[in-house]
């Protein structure tokens, strides 16, 4: 399912966050959002997921707007996911169940791609940081969405969870699932992008291929923040 913006601009406070920014992202791969802080990467995902509402412009999926239905193909991963009080293994039961999902087998099948398993019993509260993550991963994964938001969800987290996720996201990508991934993290971007689009002060500077983009960035803006300089 293709997304198509165009020239969607948001202003809160007096302020132009996003900026009359078009776009079409395909419906396969891994797409990655990336910009200096303040560019927009965050609030520009939530436009996409219906979060934020666009002062004007429009986000068609396949050319339609989008709707309850289209919405519920959909899950999002924040950056500190919000935990249940209730067990590692419950808490991935509570969202199966709202699917229809009632096979606690199937639920501990995605624990298990997680590195969860272990777990299962654990109060979810107690994990860490990198285990929090990726016990919302597979909440989200666990709905089948034909399309997955993540906003930097592996920022901070130990190696060893961002391997697994990194995996899981490839394994899925691979299946079908289309993913649009919000990193600061460069290394992370070359690793899963097939797309790149690079935000700054609100606009769409660059949007490329991955081999493009990390080989030859078109605007000085990406140039210098590829080199690891500030960008202002």
């Amino acid at each position: 399912m293709p997304i198509s913006v165009q020239s969607i601009t948001l202003t809160l406070n007096d302020r132009r966050l996003i900026d009359d920014l078009s776009c079409t992202i395909k419906s396969a791969g891994i797409s990655i959002i990336m910009g200096p802080n303040g560019a927009g990467k965050s609030l520009f995902m939530r436009c996409l997921h219906g979060l934020a509402i666009p002062d004007s412009g429009a986000i068609l999926y396949a050319d339609k707007p989008l709707n309850p239905s289209i919405r519920k193909q959909q899950s999002l991963v924040f950056q500190t996911p919000t935990i249940l009080r209730r067990t590692v293994l419950a808490n991935l039961l509570f969202v199966a169940r709202q699917r229809g999902i009632d096979d606690p087998a199937i639920s501990g099948e995605y624990l298990r791609q997680l590195r969860l398993d272990h777990l299962a019993h654990h109060p979810a509260r107690l994990l860490s940081g990198g285990e929090k993550q990726r016990l919302a991963l597979a909440r989200a994964l666990i709905t089948k969405p034909t399309l997955l938001f993540l906003d930097e969800a592996t920022s901070n987290l130990d190696p060893a969870s961002i391997e697994t996720i990194e995996i899981n996201l490839q394994s899925v990508s691979k299946r079908g699932t289309k993913i649009i991934l919000v990193t600061h993290d460069v290394g992370q971007a070359k690793r899963l992008a097939d797309d790149v689009l690079f935000l700054h002060h609100g606009k769409l500077i660059e949007h490329s291929k991955a081999a493009t983009f990390f080989k030859n960035p078109k605007s000085a803006a990406a140039r210098a923040y590829l080199a690891g300089k500030l960008v202002l």
